[in-house]
């Protein structure tokens, strides 16, 4: 598989510890044998959480400890509190997470803390008091502005202008209660109406498809069914974007009919894009997020302290750095050991370079 952040974040130093170092201040702590991390997805079987397992487990074989993949396949915070409540009862070392929910998970995780458990988050987060650190695919400004674009320059190749024409649009993702894709919608919307005024956003409540792939297929039918003469349709939810392409393929439209854009990976779409039903999309490499994610769980769960500055080796990785909670929201909460780690780098797939990765 190519890596998309290789570039940026394999600063292999000749000589690194395998098992991973700290930096300015992060201080090594007594080793311990067989840790467990608990790694739980918004939902089990979708292509990006399985990818990310992948990622984190092949990173986890190489350091030495466990990674328990725990998830359900009902996208439900029900059942992400049962797998935390479990991980407890049953003395795991650390939880990562994908939050369904921006506080609904937040008394479990803060019971885990209490217990000794490290908590970390990725992906979709919780609230910064209830966890340590979060690994982030990036700022609310930059997906926003990145799902947007990705749209401009479909709808440019079908002959609109972006700029001038009245651009019918709508979002189409999971659940408004989830942190990292409703971000992504609020911050896009601000880009539209800075950039692109004369833009109408034909379903200001947004259509909800709760994680579920045949549902998103259905209401992929209804939004193309209620809005004939819609122009674009931004899926910022990997679940989403496979059932929308679905749904527009069932009902005989294409790239040239609809412009259709969002989040998912490579493998997810290439079918689509080869029958031409959108032409680009776009992601990170979710393989190394869950890696990174795994690896600051087990390094905490060592007896490493980390705080905001500080700057880990990853193994197999690179070096990143722990950045403030404030970089992904102004007024969230502040502490030197809870902090953000994130991904540098985003890829948009195309025909032309997509067969490139294989994730």
């Amino acid at each position: 598989m190519k890596k998309v952040l290789s570039v940026v974040l394999a600063l292999m130093v000749a000589g690194m510890v395998f098992a991973g170092g700290n930096k300015e201040g992060a201080s090594a702590g007594g080793k311990k044998k067989d840790v467990v991390v608990v790694f739980i997805p918004k939902i089990s079987g979708n292509a990006f959480f399985e990818v990310a397992n992948e990622g984190a487990q092949e990173l986890a074989k190489k350091v030495g400890f466990t990674i328990n993949y725990n998830g359900s396949p009902d996208a439900a915070v029900a059942n992400q509190v049962n797998i935390i409540n479990n991980a407890i009862q049953q003395g795991a070392d650390a939880i990562v997470i994908s939050s369904l929910d921006a506080t609904g998970l937040d008394s479990a995780l803060k019971r885990a803390k209490n217990a000794g458990i490290a908590v970390m988050t990725w992906d979709s987060d919780v609230s910064a008091d209830a966890r340590q650190f979060m690994t982030s695919q990036g700022t609310p400004d930059i997906l926003g502005k990145m799902l947007v674009d990705m749209g401009v320059d479909s709808l440019k190749e079908r002959g609109k202008n972006p700029d001038k024409d009245v651009i019918k649009y709508c979002w189409h993702y999971s659940q408004a209660t989830v942190t990292d894709q409703n971000s992504w919608q609020v911050a896009g919307e601000a880009y539209i109406k800075s950039k692109f005024p004369k833009w109408v956003n034909v379903a200001p409540s947004n259509y909800y498809s709760d994680q579920d792939a045949e549902k998103a297929i259905t209401v992929g039918e209804a939004v193309l069914t209620a809005h004939k003469d819609v122009d674009l349709i931004i899926c910022n939810d990997s679940t989403a974007l496979p059932g929308q392409c679905q749904a527009a393929q069932n009902l005989g439209l294409d790239k040239s009919k609809v412009t259709i854009t969002g989040f998912a990976t490579p493998n997810a779409i290439k079918d689509y894009c080869r029958a031409g039903i959108l032409s680009r999309w776009g992601l990170w490499d979710v393989k190394i997020q869950g890696g990174i994610a795994c690896y600051l769980a087990y390094w905490a769960a060592l007896g490493n302290k980390m705080k905001v500055g500080d700057k880990i080796d990853i193994p197999t990785i690179g070096t990143v750095e722990i950045s403030p909670n404030t970089v992904l929201d102004p007024k969230a909460y502040t502490a030197p050991d809870s902090g953000v780690v994130l991904l540098p780098e985003r890829a948009v797939f195309t025909k032309d370079n997509m067969d490139n990765y294989n994730f």
